[in-house]
């Protein structure tokens, strides 16, 4: 019989991620105490120090980001809109 894996929310995976940040308990004690394999563990903890720059940040990055994506998809859109056009003239003749 398998076990059903748990998903578990973003607020737990911080709380672990926090704990194994501050050093106090050993890997193995807080995989015991939150149930939590201590490769897992490890996981959060990496990706929350990855991306905490980015709790910090003005989201300016962010929004450029964004806005970036946004011009390449309206440009894409602009492209297939032009090949239908082009697709469905051909198809009428």
């Amino acid at each position: 019989m398998s076990r059903k894996r748990p998903n578990h929310s973003p607020a737990f995976k911080a709380k672990v991620a926090l704990a194994a940040l501050q050093g106090d308990r050993t890997l193995a004690e807080l995989s015991a105490q939150f149930d939590v394999h201590p490769n897992q563990i490890l996981n959060w903890k990496s990706k929350l120090k990855q991306h905490a720059p980015e709790l910090f940040g003005s989201g300016e990055e962010l929004r450029r980001g964004g806005a970036e994506e946004i011009k390449r998809l309206q440009a894409k859109i602009g492209q297939l809109a032009m090949e239908n056009d082009f697709l469905s003239g051909a198809l009428d003749r």
